[in-house]
Parts: structure tokens; C-alpha cells; sequence
């Protein structure tokens, strides 16, 4: 009995000699996190929003935790490049991923074939900001709000274009989600990117475009576009006289991309939450919350969890615009 005793003692001190340093070393790698240098990866050029909220939140980061958080631009192919290499970093928190609801929640409906499962692959860390659309028109345009849009394409069903910056992009589905909420039918005029399209709406060769406010707000200041509606389900602080579609007849009609941080799978948890504290902190920050309102953007507050819901709807949301786009890439 006394052999046996000492055995079961033996193991269990072994047991716990193994266990009791992991977990020591998971603690200390949130509490110590981080050490060096962070790499945030980003889907898009420099300039376009999911780089300038990225750009102000990794600069506050990096003034409170005490490293450099820096951002590393790999565009191209809808976002995939970089949601591919951050899935194939090492899940210690020194890469992260800051992307949006494009790569997020519309290329797994869009795309045959993708590189990545956004459940399995990626761990979400923290919302970054909402990005409303502005629905703009030509300043000569006759078109003066969303019923005189919905009246002059039901007069001519078909002739009146939008344009946007490509096939499948979330403003293309976004306006593919409009029409059919409004009944009415409009010709796609698809870019390779936004401002192409923004150049020809101001020049007068298509009729209608939904594009950020982030991206066409300095556009309405100098009275070069013409905005009729916002598409978020509330009014923004920087047009506040500017109507939703919602309110404009279209009840209850909203989308909005938006901009959010996440993390390969395997990150621990406790690095997760305490990225999440830190961000939340700074979204929620007198300066930022202004920075970020003069673009037309509302921070996005959530826990991992929170964010991970949201996710999953918004998934199933944008899988039914695009399947009546009709849009779907190889």
C-alpha cells in the first residue's frame, strides 16, 4: 500500500510539474504581451478605410502597451492574400489582421473557391468602426432624395446606372440590396475600384453610386456630390441633415460595411481579451471617437464574443445580396 501511495504521489507531482508551468507561461503571455513588435496585416492599399482606422487605432496601441504596432498593406484579391497569410502566422499575437466585412462576410458567399474558413481559421479580437454608405448623386442631377431615385427608375426601369468598384464588392451588393428592398431595377456599372467610379458619378456618366463617407465626405463639403440618403439604420453626426433610407420610405433598410481586428485561431484567449481592453479603450477615447465621427464612421464597440455573433448575421445577410446579384468569382 505504501509502494502504491508513493507512486500515486510521484505521478501526481509529475502531473503537476508539467501542468502547473503551462498554465504559469499562458498567464505571463497576456501579461507580458507585448514584448516586441505586432504586425497588422490589411487587405487594402494605403488611404482607404480599413487602413486609416487601422492606422489610428495601431498608433494608440502602441503608445499604451509600449511596442510598436504597425501596419503591413498586402492588397489584392478582395482581401484574401492577407486574410490567407495572417491565418498562417504563428498564433502568438504578433500578427493580426485587420480587415473588414468584404473578406469577412461577403467573399465566403461570393467566392467558389476560398482559401480560408473565417470560423475555423480566425479568432475575432475587437470591432474597429462602422462605415456607413453615402447614397450620392451628380450635383446637376434632378434626383434630390430617395423617393425621386425610386420614382425616376421605376419611369424608366433599367436605364438609370450606378456604378461601384467592382463585381461582388460590398457597395455593389449593398446597392443589389436597395433595389430589391425598393423594387425597382438600375444597370450595374462595376469599376475597378472606387474612385474610378466616384470620377465618372461626378462627371455625370452614371447616375447613382453608394460609397463610404469616409471616402466621399470631403467630396459633399466642396458641393461636387450630392448626397440623398445614409445607409445606416441611424443618422451620422457629420450629415446630420442627411435622411436615412430607411426613413426615406425604404423601412428598415440598412447596410453598412464595416472594419474589424482579428487574429489567427489559436491565439490564447487571454491575449484576445486583453487586445479587445486595450482597443475598446482607445474606440472609446474623446479623440478617436471624434477622429473617427469626422469621417462618417461610428467606433464599433463589442467583446470577441459579441463580434463573433455579429459576424455570423452579417454573414447571412450579405450571402442573400449576393445571391441576387448573381455575382460569384472562381
Amino acid at each position: 500500500m505504501k509502494l502504491l501511495h508513493t507512486f500515486s504521489v510521484t505521478i501526481l507531482a509529475l502531473f503537476l510539474g508539467a501542468v502547473l508551468p503551462a498554465a504559469h507561461a499562458q498567464s505571463n503571455s497576456a501579461q507580458d504581451y507585448p514584448n516586441k513588435p505586432v504586425r497588422i496585416l490589411l487587405g487594402f492599399p494605403p488611404g482607404q478605410a480599413t487602413d486609416v482606422l487601422a492606422r489610428a487605432v495601431a498608433v494608440e496601441l502602441t503608445k499604451n502597451l509600449g511596442h510598436q504596432f504597425f501596419v503591413d498593406n498586402r492588397p489584392g484579391a478582395a482581401g484574401i492574400i492577407a486574410t490567407e497569410m495572417a491565418i498562417k502566422a504563428e498564433p502568438d499575437g504578433y500578427t493580426l489582421l485587420a480587415t473588414s466585412s468584404g473578406p469577412l462576410a461577403v467573399n465566403p458567399a461570393l467566392y467558389t473557391k476560398l482559401p480560408y474558413n473565417v470560423s475555423r481559421d480566425l479568432a475575432m479580437v475587437s470591432g474597429l468602426g462602422i462605415v456607413p454608405y453615402a447614397v450620392v448623386v451628380n450635383t446637376k442631377s434632378p434626383i434630390k432624395d430617395i423617393g425621386g431615385l425610386i420614382e425616376a427608375a421605376k419611369a424608366n426601369p433599367g436605364k438609370l446606372n450606378y456604378g461601384s468598384g467592382g463585381s461582388g464588392v460590398t457597395n455593389h451588393l449593398a446597392t443589389e440590396s436597395f433595389k430589391i428592398a425598393a423594387g425597382i431595377n438600375m444597370q450595374h456599372v462595376p469599376y475597378k475600384g472606387g474612385p474610378a467610379a466616384i470620377s465618372d458619378l461626378i462627371g455625370g456618366q452614371i447616375d447613382v453610386m453608394f460609397e463610404t463617407l469616409a471616402g466621399t465626405i470631403s467630396l459633399i463639403k466642396d458641393n461636387r456630390l450630392r448626397p440623398i440618403a445614409v445607409s445606416s439604420i441611424a443618422r451620422t453626426g457629420v450629415l446630420p441633415d442627411v435622411p436615412t433610407i430607411s426613413e426615406s420610405g425604404v423601412s428598415g433598410f440598412s447596410a453598412v460595411p464595416w472594419v474589424a481586428m482579428a487574429a489567427p485561431a489559436k491565439v490564447p484567449r487571454a491575449i484576445i481579451e486583453k487586445l479587445n481592453s486595450e482597443i475598446n479603450k482607445i474606440l472609446n477615447s474623446a479623440e478617436i471617437r471624434t477622429r473617427f465621427q469626422s469621417l462618417g464612421t461610428e467606433p464599433m464597440v463589442m467583446s470577441p464574443d459579441q463580434l463573433t455573433e455579429y459576424l455570423k448575421a452579417e454573414t447571412t445577410k450579405w450571402a442573400v445580396a449576393v445571391k441576387a446579384s448573381g455575382a460569384k468569382v472562381d
